[in-house]
């Protein structure tokens, strides 16, 4: 590499899907000769990939741009904050450039302006997988930009625009790079991972011979075919879901399902602008583990909305107790500048949301820990995600990486990032597993 090298840092906030961007973005660079910089006192020029979907995710990207201001000083921001440019300009009016999501191209011609493009692109500067900032046991795959909901407490339709698919041919095609280069794990995320392929009109294209549709479940049984680990994340109940779950129950793809099902409460979901089928829900969760009764759930719920009774919330409460789902997140309603949400009466009061709040949590749990003490005595397949003097650290099937729990594995000092190995599970807590190699 030459010695006027540029070189480029980038600092990728907020969800997977911020993250492939920022992927993409360094992929481009790196082909065209540009070095990427661990820190910011080696780069030309930083790359800020923000978010914007919440209070607090805008004061973290906020933060850092001032950061990589005062530490570098020439600072090039993107992403879903990037559409509130008044509001970046106002703690730091000298950035270089402001671009919104997934313009990725944009990025790219503000970096050349920035700092000196090194030479003709070479494709061999770059592995056929890409950059990536993950480990290279695991990855994220986009398959679509966009969501064409309309959530009353959400504001990403509005800067990510509407359902945008990839086609399904450029999806499987970089799955399989992925799986080329020994990626163990590939995780599927989206807007809405359930409505792919519906602004394309499901598509096919010819895939080793067969006419695969740009459709959930024909891409997950492509995906399937890879020999790796395949997880859905983002996954709405659509009924068509009922389709993948004997994917799942024949080993094609991980038996796990991230739904947000944000509430439970008829009334709520209403106020919210979300399916308000609760009941069938249920039902067909009961069927899907009748199908699969390793099926993992997860889930993610907003309390505190406005208008929501204390009745709502034990409601919700209730349905938690039917529905046994195996992993929970939890959000206090935070107004977004923009949301519908915003403008709704009976706001409920901060002390009222933090207390729903840990009531939630501390009855999740309970569940939580009781699904975890079935696994005792079960043997599952681990995948190594560290390992350091005292032992390594894994996630089974039922765990997505950095959101849901681990496998401690004391004392196994041998193993390699990477590996996967049978492990009886001999111990358990309310997130997190122990056990030994079978």
């Amino acid at each position: 590499m030459a010695a006027n090298t540029s070189k480029v840092g980038i600092v990728s906030l907020g969800c997977p899907k911020a993250l492939v961007d920022s992927e993409r973005i360094l992929t481009k660079l790196r082909s065209e000769g540009y070095e990427i910089s661990p820190d910011y006192n080696g780069a030309d020029v930083v790359v800020v990939n923000t978010c914007g979907f919440i209070d607090s995710a805008k004061e973290e990207s906020l933060n850092a741009i001032k950061e990589a201001m005062t530490e570098n000083g020439k600072v090039i921001v993107t992403g879903c904050l990037g559409v509130e440019e008044e509001a970046i300009r106002e703690v730091a009016p000298d950035v270089l450039a402001i671009s919104g999501p997934h313009q990725y191209e944009t990025v790219v011609n503000q970096v050349h302006e920035a700092a000196p493009k090194p030479h003709d692109p070479y494709m061999d500067l770059v592995p056929s997988e890409g950059i990536r900032l993950t480990p290279r046991h695991y990855a994220y795959v986009k398959i679509s930009e966009g969501c064409n909901h309309s959530c009353k407490f959400c504001i990403i339709p509005s800067f990510r625009g509407k359902l945008q698919s990839r086609p399904v041919r450029a999806v499987l095609r970089e799955a399989e790079k992925l799986a080329q280069a020994g990626c163990q794990e590939l995780l599927v995320i989206s807007q809405d991972t359930s409505a792919y392929g519906i602004d394309i009109k499901h598509a096919a294209d010819d895939w080793k011979g067969k006419q695969v549709r740009a459709h959930m479940t024909d891409m997950a049984a492509a995906l399937g075919e890879m020999g790796v680990w395949v997880r859905l994340h983002y996954v709405y109940p659509y009924p068509h879901v009922d389709e993948v779950i004997p994917l799942m129950a024949e080993g094609k793809i991980l038996p796990y399902l991230d739904i947000p099902f944000q509430h439970a409460s008829p009334k709520v979901l209403k106020s919210m602008r979300r399916p308000a089928n609760e009941q069938k829900v249920l039902d067909r969760i009961k069927k899907w583990r009748d199908i699969c009764p390793d099926l993992t759930i997860r889930s993610t719920f907003i309390v505190g909305f406005p208008g929501e009774t204390e009745e709502d919330f034990q409601y919700l409460l209730d349905w938690l107790d039917e529905a046994q789902l195996d992993r929970v997140g939890c959000f206090k309603y935070e107004p977004v500048e923009g949301a519908a949400a915003n403008d709704l009466p009976d706001q409920v009061p901060e002390h009222v949301k933090q207390e729903r709040w840990d009531r939630f949590m501390a009855h999740q749990q309970k569940i939580s820990a009781a699904r975890l003490q079935l696994k005792i005595g079960k043997t599952l397949e681990v995948l190594i995600d560290e390992v350091d003097d005292e032992g390594a650290i894994g996630r089974t099937y039922a765990d997505a990486p950095e959101i849901d729990g681990v496998v401690y594995l004391n004392g196994e000092t041998s193993l390699k990032v990477g590996d996967k190995v049978l492990v009886t599970i001999e111990n358990a807590d309310e997130y997190d597993l122990w056990g030994s190699i079978k």
